[in-house]
């Protein structure tokens, strides 16, 4: 009888053990898919970015105009009251324009005068509440104008860097330097926060970013920022170096400032145009608010 109870007892424990075995399999397998979709989206979104990059700044402004609206189309969801966005064409149009305007003042196509059109684009915003009826009338204009400022704008901006410092169309250095010191950046902070990470960086907003991986991605960054010196001399090996770190800790912020974007909407994505990153703006999250920053550095260089 005792031997029978041992016998059945360690056949529940056996198949408990391989229940768990099973368990752990699926869910390293989906991890692993994770893992290759991820991988999978990044590649091919970096090879469309560098692609236009190197084809001419014309394809580059469209290709950032489209990721520009729908960026805009996220953060206007993320923000606004739930069922706001359905009358949203003023936003949209005024966001584009304001997408416009930036790049082709950045471009030297038009003058840098036409800039201040985006002070009365914002008033134009607020002029539209006026005929909404809603009683969230300044909050649906403060959400549209600061998802202009956040996402349209900087979008603008990215395409200016063709043409600072005389930049070789040839060789666009500057713009190549923001997207991979940035992507440089994410990769090595998530290896180095992974595999030595203990202390966090931000536990409220992003459990997972830790100070060490912060500070692993700050050193990869300005490490690849001594590579770009070598071959790219439209900055002193100091100016890149100090360009470096101004990307890295702008990019962390600007991963922070998203998530704190969607805790505050409950939500994990802002979409899902990116199998395995969300969307535009998860991946665009430190491009976006590094490149303000980096933008005023090179002006005052």
């Amino acid at each position: 009888m005792i031997f029978s109870n041992l016998c059945l007892r360690s056949r529940k424990v056996h198949f408990n053990y391989l229940l768990f075995k099973f368990a752990t399999i699926l869910i390293n397998f989906a991890s692993l898919k994770e893992f290759f979709t991820r991988t999978l989206t990044g590649a091919v979104l970096a090879l469309l970015i560098l692609g236009a990059i190197f084809w001419s700044p014309w394809v580059f402004f469209s290709l950032m105009a489209v990721f520009s609206f729908i960026g805009l189309f996220e953060f206007n969801k993320l923000f606004q009251p739930s069922g706001y966005g359905k009358d949203s064409l003023v936003y949209y149009f005024v966001g584009v324009s304001v997408y416009v305007l930036t790049a082709l003042s950045g471009m030297s196509v038009i003058d840098v005068s036409n800039v201040l059109l985006i002070v009365l684009s914002f008033f134009i915003l607020i002029a539209a509440e006026l005929f909404r009826g809603s009683e969230h009338s300044w909050r649906h204009a403060a959400g549209s104008v600061i998802g202009i400022i956040y996402v349209a704008i900087p979008f603008g901006m990215m395409n200016a860097f063709f043409f600072i410092k005389s930049a070789d169309l040839a060789f666009p250095s500057l713009v190549l330097a923001l997207f991979i010191l940035v992507w440089a950046n994410d990769v090595f902070a998530y290896l180095i926060g992974t595999t030595l990470g203990k202390h966090k960086l931000s536990e409220k907003l992003s459990p997972k970013k830790t100070w060490e991986g912060s500070v692993g991605g700050i050193i990869f960054t300005v490490l690849f920022a001594w590579i770009f010196s070598i071959f790219a001399k439209e900055l002193t090996l100091t100016q890149w170096l100090v360009l470096g770190l101004i990307i890295s800790v702008t990019a962390n912020l600007g991963d922070l400032a998203e998530s704190m974007l969607k805790r505050s909407a409950g939500v994990k994505d802002s979409g899902k145009l990116l199998p395995g990153h969300g969307g535009v703006l998860d991946r665009f999250d430190a491009v976006l608010f590094a490149t303000p920053f980096v933008f005023f550095y090179l002006f005052l260089i």
